[in-house]
């Protein structure tokens, strides 16, 4: 009885065996004949030989990557129409869940993926996370052009992807969807900050608004901010005839003076004057990370400024080191390996000019111009607290007294007290639309500030 009941498993599992090879045979079928044979009666030639083109890019460049590919559709197949991929894609690149669809039919037709991307401090697209496209090379040839964006399923990278009938062809029209990945970069003229996340996807790359201030805006000695501006803005509005006289575009600024005296202010102010450049920013341990990444963008986005704050982090005195500064060298480098004629302009901000690399503060061609940005005179003082009092009913006929007794304070000193002020006041006065601000309110609020038990404050903000 025993041998009966084990024969009859036998045959219930060979049974069983031969049903399930059966079904993965109507699934591969199936699948073949919509994804794989989309692709391969689109090309022309079996699946198994064609050859696949690919080009990858960093996460953040996955919006432009996308609208390459956009424009070149426009341009070479009008009305094309993206498709998709079904199946289970986790950890799957483009190229095995096709290997997958022709093996065992485990990918089929779907519906295309999208992810919002942002195209700078307020504005977003949707782009194609995962798609395929049928269209025409250069020549005309037929080519399936296919687009997977970053993310948790394969890197932190972008992949641009063409197949075709022969490498050659499929290599073409990748050069030819860079071209226009390049000619329509929606990065130009933008404002942007590098940063590391924890995280993938776009959070590398931060857009941030433009700023827009008024030379009164910016309290520098007298002729300071005219300096800056000469060196910074008006070559960038010469820089055709620049070129014409044989004058080189490339240029470097180097803000120095203590904390809180405004450089990351003035820079601001550059960032609005020159509209029209592209503008990284760079600080903390992007500069270690992401320097390489950021000229490089500069050059291909060009006119434009990189932002280095806090240089002194990466640029002190090879002296100060054992083995020198790998950072340093490289950022070095990077301004060296700029062109004369590219339009660049590298900007850097530092606290501690006295220790940082005397090749970098000093050798032509890397830094032009290097401008001391003190603390704020008698002058300067009133200028900015009549400044930062700007929207409340400023009641100050004569500032003197308040301004003697802020004697070497920084100008986000001045900009703090202003706050406390005008806080002491919305108690003082409540219900009112707009404060008044007299000497009595403003020397409280400088009293406070000028406590020794606000010894600590007073050093934080230049005291």
């Amino acid at each position: 009885m025993t041998d009966l009941h084990t024969s009859d498993a036998r045959s219930l599992a060979s049974a069983l065996q031969g049903l399930l090879e059966e079904a993965r045979k109507l699934v591969s079928d199936g699948a073949e004949s919509t994804l794989v044979r989309k692709v391969s009666g689109h090309i022309g030639i079996p699946m198994a030989q064609v050859p696949t083109v690919t080009a990858k890019f960093m996460a953040w460049e996955h919006v432009n990557v996308h609208r390459g590919i956009e424009t070149y559709l426009a341009e070479h197949s009008p009305g094309a129409e993206w498709f998709g991929i079904a199946g289970k894609r986790a950890f799957q690149y483009l190229v095995d869940m096709l290997s997958g669809a022709v093996h065992d039919g485990s990918f089929g037709l779907g519906p295309v993926d999208y992810a919002t991307v942002a195209t700078g401090p307020d504005t977003a697209v949707e782009a194609v996370q995962l798609g395929l496209v049928l269209s025409r090379s250069p020549d005309g040839d037929p080519v399936v052009i296919a687009l997977q964006g970053p993310g948790e399923d394969c890197d932190s990278q972008c992949s641009l992807q063409v197949l075709a009938g022969s490498r050659e062809i499929a290599t073409a029209t990748r050069e030819a969807v860079e071209g226009h990945i390049a000619r329509h970069n929606l990065f130009q003229g933008k404002v942007m900050a590098f940063g590391l996340s924890e995280h993938r996807r776009n959070q590398l790359l931060t857009f941030l608004p433009r700023p827009s201030l008024r030379p009164e805006d910016v309290v520098l000695p007298d002729g300071v901010l005219d300096t800056i501006e000469r060196h910074v803005v008006r070559t960038a509005e010469q820089s055709a005839r620049l070129r014409a006289h044989g004058q080189h575009l490339k240029r470097g600024l180097l803000l120095h003076g203590p904390p809180g005296t405004g450089k990351t202010h003035t820079i601001r102010y550059l960032m609005g004057r020159l509209e029209s450049s592209t503008v990284i920013v760079l600080s903390g341990v992007a500069m270690f990370k992401l320097l390489k990444v950021a000229t490089s963008m500069a050059r291909k986005l060009a006119p434009s400024v990189v932002v280095v704050e806090d240089v002194d982090l990466i640029a002190e005195d090879r002296r100060h080191t054992e083995f020198g500064n790998p950072a340093l060298f490289e950022l070095l480098n990077e301004m060296d390996g700029v062109g004369s004629e590219a339009d660049v302009t590298f900007v850097l901000t530092t606290n501690r000019v006295d220790v940082m690399e005397q090749a970098l503060a000093q050798r032509p061609g890397r830094i032009d111009l290097a401008t001391h940005v003190p603390l704020p005179d008698t002058q300067g003082r009133e200028r900015l607290l009549r400044l930062y009092a700007s929207r409340t009913d400023l009641d100050l006929p004569d500032a003197s007294a308040i301004v003697a007794a802020s004697e070497g304070v920084t100008a986000s000193f001045v900009k703090e007290l202003v706050r406390r002020a005008t806080l002491l006041a919305l108690d003082e006065q409540p219900g009112v639309e707009r404060v008044r601000l007299g000497e009595p309110t403003i020397a409280a609020a400088l009293a406070e500030l000028m406590d020794e038990r606000q010894s600590l404050t007073r050093s934080i903000l230049g005291g």
